[in-house]
């Protein structure tokens, strides 16, 4: 995996109190994949967690979205 970091200041998104992510900041988070790929991805982690942590916690949910999805089409109920 290789990680390019932005070399931008944070930005505050929105305005305080219209969030829907719990904590007081919400990180941005975009991934380029080998095939030119994007994807972004928004983050309530602390600012420090190391980025295997973040790239683990991004993964682990989209393999329960995926399943998730999977598990609903599979009932019937892929129209909720």
């Amino acid at each position: 995996m290789r990680i390019k970091l932005a070399d931008v200041p944070p930005q505050r998104i929105g305005v305080m109190g219209q969030q829907h992510l719990p904590g007081e900041e919400a990180w941005l988070i975009g991934e380029r994949r080998s095939n030119r790929e994007r994807k972004c991805s928004l983050s309530n982690l602390p600012a420090g967690t190391p980025l295997k942590r973040l790239a683990g916690a991004i993964k682990a949910r989209w393999i329960f979205e995926e399943a998730h999805q999977q598990l609903k089409e599979e009932l019937g109920l892929d129209l909720f």
